[in-house]
């Protein structure tokens, strides 16, 4: 059980670091946090996820507590139900993105709220680590299945306003997009889909689940240059996040997405205000300055993010590795959403993607490098030391600023790496500066090691 309780879930491998038996102590301290109130459960499609969804429900039914089970579903229309169906709270199994061997849970308050490693993480594992056994109540809690799939495929639906006609490619990563994309097409108009691994096999067979991997998209690449597509979009495992291709296959990164959905929402919302992750392009922030909004930056991380949201009632927020949050989702991360926002803006716009991304490639960026370290601390006195004079912050990692370039590194929430990001006013500055970190980090420890994407 030892490190399982992430910066903003649970997770680990099954069942080396997570099992049913810890599974179902979670459900009995969960309800412990919630006063065992009525919850909605899912879970994705991981050959792992209906048992420990089992075990789980189990555990928090052996509290008191009510549970409604959603069976197979995303993150996304697990949060929906939470939200519509007026619960205490709710538990999303799923490893996201990550492989079919790992897997996690995914716990909310009322609304939506995620417990984080601020908030609700940190008592519910000294809960699960004080547990006796068999640790229950004498009267067990009720239990039913739910389902409100049909009315979340309406709101989607709703949302879209297709002037023109497009044609999108979707890759669904044999994730739980697949079921809800093919629903939604079938009340959309002036939208025809061409899509590919639309059934749900947790053992991701054709590219992992993961599609901030380069390697991930060559799929979704060749079907938008063969379809002539608009534009295509790829999900990971449990549909919060999604990455974007052009029409002329070329992969777009999710901080330009940020800073074209953002424009977007200000020609309806002016003066609105929107959440960027620290690690995006400064395009983002110059982005809605000058279109009259408000942008702020953010840490990494869904629970921080949506914390931050409500807190500043942003109407949007977007992050580098593809999450896409939305006010009139709850302030939650849904990648279906940020598709529609896309079908949105290039029917209004009448325009090509690649031809409205342009402008916003002003900088030149290393997108993110993943390192596998043993010393950290050494690197992050290394890198201080070297650059003593830059602008310097601490909201997440370390971002070290300079009038033409900047880089931020920090520890993953998720996988031990650290992660770099360098973007600079032009490519041979690019290169420059990141060879000069890279050997920073390497000379602070030599085993460091670049991971490929």
């Amino acid at each position: 059980m030892t490190g399982i309780f992430k910066a903003y879930d649970v997770r680990g491998l099954v069942p080396g670091e997570l099992d049913e038996p810890t599974a179902e102590k979670i459900g009995t301290a969960f309800a412990n946090l919630v006063n065992a109130g009525s919850i909605a459960v899912g879970r994705d499609c991981r050959p792992s996820s209906p048992a420990l969804a089992s075990a789980f429900i189990r555990g928090y039914l052996g509290a008191g507590g009510s549970v409604t089970d959603f069976g197979p579903t995303s993150s996304p229309l697990l949060y929906y139900a939470i939200i519509k169906g007026n619960f205490d709270g709710g538990a999303m199994v799923t490893a996201s993105h990550l492989p079919p061997d790992t897997n996690g849970i995914k716990l909310c308050r009322e609304k939506a709220i995620p417990l984080s490693g601020d908030k609700g993480l940190p008592a519910l594992e000294r809960l699960v680590t004080a547990m006796n056994a068999g640790t229950g109540c004498t009267t067990p809690g009720s239990y039913k299945k739910g389902d409100l799939t049909d009315s979340y495929i309406d709101m989607v639906a709703g949302c879209i306003c297709a002037r023109h006609p497009l044609t999108v490619a979707i890759d669904a990563g044999d994730g739980m997009a697949g079921p809800e994309i093919r629903r939604l097409f079938l009340q959309v108009q002036n939208v025809t889909p061409v899509a590919v691994n639309l059934e749900p096999d947790g053992r991701f067979p054709h590219h992992g689940a993961n599609p901030f991997l380069l390697s991930a998209t060559n799929e979704l690449e060749d079907l938008v240059r063969h379809s002539g597509a608009d534009f295509g979009v790829a999900f990971d495992g449990d549909a919060d996040r999604c990455i974007f291709v052009d029409e002329t296959g070329a992969r777009i990164s999710a901080d330009l997405i940020t800073a074209l959905i953002a424009e977007h929402y200000l020609r309806e919302v002016p003066g609105a205000t929107f959440l960027y992750d620290l690690r995006s392009s400064r395009i983002v922030a110059e982005t809605v300055l000058k279109q009259g909004g408000k942008g702020i930056r953010c840490r990494v991380g869904h629970a921080f993010i949506k914390e931050q949201m409500r807190q500043e009632n942003a109407v949007f927020a977007g992050e580098l590795s593809g999450h896409y949050y939305f006010r009139d989702t709850g302030f939650c991360d849904n990648g279906i959403f940020a598709m529609v926002q896309m079908i949105n803006l290039l029917a209004e716009k009448d325009r090509p993607l690649s031809e409205l991304v342009s402008p916003l490639k002003k900088y030149a960026s290393t997108g993110e490098i993943n390192i596998r370290v043993n010393r950290r601390d050494s690197i992050m006195e290394a890198l201080r030391s070297a650059f003593p004079d830059a602008q310097t912050d601490t909201l997440d990692g370390v971002t070290m600023a300079y009038p033409s370039w900047w880089f931020n590194i920090r520890s993953s929430n998720t996988e031990p790496l650290i992660r770099l990001n360098l973007e600079a006013d032009t490519k041979d500055c690019m290169d420059k500066r990141t060879t000069e970190v890279l050997q920073i980090i390497r000379d602070a420890d030599p085993s460091m090691k670049i991971e490929t994407a």
